[in-house]
């Protein structure tokens, strides 16, 4: 008689056993942050897939569909906008090189202008257009309705809280950066 298969461990399983192992083998890992790292790539991981699968169900036409870099930087634009590449690099908290291509996608297809700045004639500043505008309100509010889903899991405090301890965690990373 068979033995029954025994059931593949799940990702929490495995994330007690890597870390019990490694442990063992290295005694100088810290278990305690290879678990809290494990366990942020894992959430932000399955936000971002979440995230970005809602966002491909929206078309901008019949050959090209909004990213989920294309709207964050509609997200800086439309509240923060018109803008220098810099200072949109900066606030979104991508490269200039990453930036620089999304824009050359996103003013393809109608949603961000350029236009010299009247201080500087060197300097372009980015701006939504009106259907850039018009896009991002319609597609920002389906994503926000992905977030919403996550968010609901937790309550108003642990929200907080959450936003707290990651916000420090950040600016903790930032300043070390800088110096």
């Amino acid at each position: 008689m068979r033995e029954p298969e025994a059931a593949e461990p799940d990702y929490w399983t495995f994330v007690d056993h890597a870390v019990r192992s490694v442990s063992e083998t290295l005694p100088e890992v810290d278990p305690d942050a290879m678990r809290l790292v494990m366990t942020l790539h894992r959430a932000t991981d399955l936000l971002s897939y979440d995230l970005h699968a809602r966002l491909g169900e929206i078309k901008l036409n019949e050959s090209a569909q909004l990213s989920s870099t294309g709207l964050r930087l509609l997200l800086v634009l439309s509240a923060a906008g018109p803008l220098e590449l810099r200072r949109v690099a900066a606030l979104s908290g991508m490269s200039r090189a990453a930036v620089s291509a999304a824009v050359e996608n996103l003013a393809a297809n109608g949603l961000v202008g350029k236009e010299p700045s009247q201080e500087d004639r060197r300097t372009v500043l980015l701006q939504l257009t009106p259907e850039g505008q018009e896009t991002f309100a319609r597609c920002f509010a389906a994503y926000n309705a992905g977030e919403q889903h996550w968010a609901a899991t937790l309550t108003a405090e642990e929200r907080g809280q959450l936003v707290g301890l990651l916000t420090k965690l950040m600016q903790t990373q930032d300043v070390q950066r800088r110096a």
